[in-house]
């Protein structure tokens, strides 16, 4: 990849414990390396030991559970993509027990050209139950006043692998457990110099960058070099983790013939609100093929309502008639929610 172009050097702090991770990083609306954050989890210590040590600790902790597991084909070094034809996938995903998948994992960590296997978004809680009561961090989530969901947490298993540029609507805290990882990280306003594929099928639930960063076509995808220039790369060892603020699209390379990683999804909005995804599938159906002076219009109105200051629309009303513009709770998202249903429905 093309380096030499990304420039901007990632904020990284030293000395944090998994319980004193600064509040602010949260708000900062920027990535940060948390420098051997996690350095004294016993699965990181385990790991420096040898990939087997590692397993034979997550297989202590599994239960028994069936998952989800990528197997990808003969030859894909690693990199779970699209078919030539973007009709389906260059891996198939298995159902089998992770016990099973670990093994397959170890057997082919340095066989690049032979079928590889990979255990992706696995829930620790559900499967490793007893696992993070010796690994573990405490979230820097905000105060908020009103219920959130809690974190989810995640573990990555695999060989040389990458998980393709994409975008998540959570706050991510990723820790590097086994195996080196290296992140490209770009702001959203970097989304359309990235060349996103489809909507759907997508692997692994979302839209991913078509440009392959090992070897980028310029002349196809020209755009790609600004991209890079508003860019950070941050490279790391086991015990450090980065944190990834929602809706920055990364790419996530692990460079090690074996890597494991576990990652914290968090959203401090509140629990009534749904995914931002619904908000675009019904702006494509609605807003899209609208004609340019009303779509111009909708631009207008979403910044005054949505993206804008939320007090604007509201301060000459009173607060009987403010309705849904005023503030949200739960009963009012189940009225909005319902109103929504029923006018999609006729």
């Amino acid at each position: 990849m093309a380096m030499a172009e990304i420039k901007t050097e990632t904020r990284v702090i030293y000395d944090c414990s998994p319980d004193t991770i600064p509040a602010d990083i949260a708000g900062s609306c920027e990535p940060v390396v948390l420098k051997g954050v996690v350095k004294n989890w016993k699965a990181v210590s385990l790991a420096a030991q040898s990939p087997l040590a590692i397993v034979d600790y997550l297989k202590h902790w599994y239960n028994g559970k069936l998952s989800l597991i990528n197997r990808g084909h003969a030859g894909i070094k690693g990199r779970y993509f699209y078919s030539e034809d973007l009709k389906g996938f260059n891996y198939d995903t298995v159902k089998m027990r992770v016990d099973e998948a670990l093994d397959l994992i170890l057997d082919s960590a340095n066989q690049p050209d032979e079928p590889s296997y990979y255990i992706s978004s696995n829930s620790i809680d559900s499967h490793f139950p007893g696992f993070r009561s010796e690994n573990d961090l405490q979230v820097p989530r905000a105060e908020t006043g009103y219920p959130t969901y809690p974190p989810d947490v995640k573990i990555w298993i695999g060989t040389r692998s990458l998980a393709t540029c994409h975008y998540d609507a959570l706050d991510n805290i990723a820790c590097c457990v086994a195996g080196r990882r290296r992140f490209t990280l770009f702001p959203p306003s970097q989304f359309e110099n990235l060349y996103f594929g489809p909507l759907e099928p997508t692997p692994g639930g979302q839209a991913i960058s078509m440009v392959n960063f090992d070897s980028p076509d310029f002349n196809r995808f020209p755009r790609f070099r600004t991209a890079l220039a508003a860019a950070q790369v941050v490279e790391l060892e086991p015990g450090d983790a980065v944190y990834i603020p929602s809706m920055w699209m990364h790419h996530v390379e692990g460079l090690s013939p074996f890597n494991v990683l576990v990652n914290y999804w968090w959203n401090d909005a509140p629990i009534y609100t749904g995914s931002g995804m619904n908000v675009l599938y019904h702006a494509l159906l609605s807003l899209r093929d609208k004609p340019e002076h009303e779509k111009e219009g909708w631009k207008h109105l979403f910044d005054y309502y949505i993206f804008g200051d939320t007090s604007k629309p509201i301060e000459h009303l009173p607060e009987h008639a403010q309705g849904v513009l005023g503030v949200m709770d739960d009963m009012k998202s189940r009225q909005l929610r319902a109103m929504l249903i029923n006018k999609l429905n006729r």
